[in-house]
């Protein structure tokens, strides 16, 4: 049924997406799929890495460690961007094109005020992507 399955992460808050996370092993296992997990990172030194290649090793890592865990197949996909507060959500939808994805399953905070002004990264995924979308809260 799915063979490309897209999860974003945000490396910050992996602790929170947890759940979203098992879905994707299990949905993976379940249909032979490939799960890519995604996560957009500044080009500037944070918590996460020094430099891109920093970050992208920190995503490989838990990459491998996702595998072990839900034994499925599991690749890291690194996105840089220069300003991700506000390319986040562009880079992920690209993501998505350039993997194939056809299922994207994500974590979600419960909606508030703020929502319903703006779009969450997920809401926003959810209305325009060409594929699936599994919101998970």
């Amino acid at each position: 049924m799915f063979k490309t399955i897209m999860v974003p992460v945000d490396l910050v808050h992996k602790d929170k997406q947890q759940k979203a996370l098992a879905v994707a092993g299990e949905m993976a296992k379940a249909h032979g799929a490939t799960v890519h997990v995604v996560s957009v990172g500044g080009e500037l030194p944070s918590t996460l890495g020094h430099n891109p290649g920093e970050f992208g090793k920190t995503l490989a890592d838990f990459t491998a460690s996702l595998r072990e865990q839900y034994g499925a197949e599991v690749e890291a996909h690194p996105v840089q961007s220069t300003d991700p507060a506000v390319d986040t959500t562009r880079k992920l939808m690209q993501a998505i094109d350039d993997i194939g994805a056809d299922l994207v399953i994500m974590a979600s905070h419960q909606p508030g005020v703020m929502e319903h002004i703006f779009s969450s990264h997920g809401g926003y995924i959810a209305q325009h992507a060409k594929c699936s979308v599994f919101v998970i809260r």
